[in-house]
């Protein structure tokens, strides 16, 4: 069979790191016919709450959304994301120039790098980070410079040592909090320095805001749009899919500003017909009505948490405080690295975490692992942890 060669774009992609951490799972599985615990993705586990479900099927049945819908979104939609910030955040947003709806975060991170970069202009990555961020810069040869998420720093980006030139040849800078894969949150003095860093020297700021829900000890975690400046030097990416269990209906937005939004509108329009109406009204329902079950989802989480983080402990292993997200940086133990530590784990007791070098050279000497799973699935983890450093003496 005729092979065709791949162009360079796709030939500069990275690997996938999820799709490989899927695969070796799956290989050892079939190989050693064991019970494994997968620890290791940040796939929800919980059911789309009831009331948004029966808004979809209810929308389903309207003639209007069996056809192509408006490239845009329909306007419902966007004004219900803004009523979301008015009410969440009291941010202010123009629904008409101010909110782009997307095809799930996953895909505006990629189109941000393919409206703004250039081959060989430079875009800040945080270091470790989610690895998507990588694969748009790699289409358009870009480059990327890693920023150094540091435990000493919070693992937040320490602008001051940083190359000033490097930052004067920067487009785009991505930022995440509450963090994937740290659990690290922002506070206002930190994205206020961010602004004043990104005007200075012309830099789009990208925050992606995954887990903007999922905060902990009482803790709403802060919206990059609420700090003065922000909406005049990039965006904030907020996606359906954390929030309200809905990772497979692929539903995001962007919102901030308006050259921004309207790059990304204009690129989709190249792209996609829009989402499936009845999918767009099913999520201004999520958004607009009773957020009881955002509530409920963040105390399952916190819970989880405090069990995993107390049998952790009790096991002798030392990790980061976990203030948002759901996900707990693990510090791995003396003599192994991050691969080494996850190989072992899954050989010795059936536990799947992921290296903290997938998620880039600063992930090294961690491990994550997800909070998707049961209480009950997490004390058998647990079990596991702890006969893990029984075998191996780890304190």
């Amino acid at each position: 069979m005729k092979q065709y060669k791949q162009s360079e774009a796709i030939q500069r992609l990275p690997d996938q790191f999820f799709a490989k951490l899927v695969k070796k799972l799956n290989d050892f599985q079939q190989q050693k016919g064991e019970d494994v615990l997968n620890l290791g993705q940040g796939n929800p586990d919980q059911p789309t709450p009831e009331h948004i479900v029966q808004s979809l099927q209810k929308a389903a049945e309207n003639p209007e959304y069996h056809m192509y819908p408006p490239f845009q979104g329909f306007d419902f939609l966007k004004e219900a994301v803004a009523t979301y910030y008015k009410r969440e955040y009291d941010v202010d947003l123009d629904p008409s120039s101010e909110v782009a709806i997307l095809f799930g975060s996953k895909s505006g991170l990629v189109e941000l790098s393919q409206c703004f970069l250039n081959p060989g202009d430079t875009a800040l990555v945080p270091d470790p980070g989610y690895p998507d961020y990588w694969s748009g810069v790699a289409m358009t040869d870009a480059v990327m410079e890693p920023m150094p998420l540091l435990e000493k720093n919070n693992f937040l980006p320490d602008y001051n040592a940083m190359d000033p030139e490097v930052l004067k040849q920067a487009k785009l800078m991505f930022l995440n909090y509450p963090n994937n894969p740290t659990s690290a949150v922002a506070d206002q003095a930190f994205f206020e320095e961010t602004i004043e860093l990104a005007d200075a020297n012309d830099i789009c700021v990208v925050h992606d805001f995954a887990y903007g829900a999922i905060g902990f000890d009482g803790e709403k975690p802060l919206s990059f749009m609420q700090v003065p400046g922000a909406k005049d030097v990039g965006v904030e990416i907020y996606t359906m899919s954390k929030t309200y269990n809905m990772a497979g209906w692929r539903v995001a937005f962007a919102v901030g500003n308006q050259s921004v939004v309207e790059a990304l509108e204009l690129v989709q329009d190249h792209y996609f017909v829009s989402l499936f109406g009845a999918v767009q009204e099913a999520s201004a329902t999520a958004l607009l009505d009773s957020q009881e079950c955002v509530e409920e989802l963040t105390d399952t989480y916190e819970a989880r948490r405090d069990l995993l983080l107390e049998g952790l402990r009790n096991s002798g292993y030392r990790f980061q405080p976990c203030k948002g997200s759901f996900f707990v940086w693990v510090h791995v133990p003396n003599g192994y690295s991050s691969e080494e530590f996850a190989d072992a784990l899954l050989e010795q007791v059936g536990l799947f975490v992921a290296p903290g070098i997938g998620f880039g050279d600063y992930g090294e000497g961690f491990v994550r692992i997800g909070l998707n799973n049961s209480e009950e699935t997490l004390r058998d983890a647990i079990s596991r942890f702890q006969k893990f450093a029984d075998k191996n003496n780890i304190v």
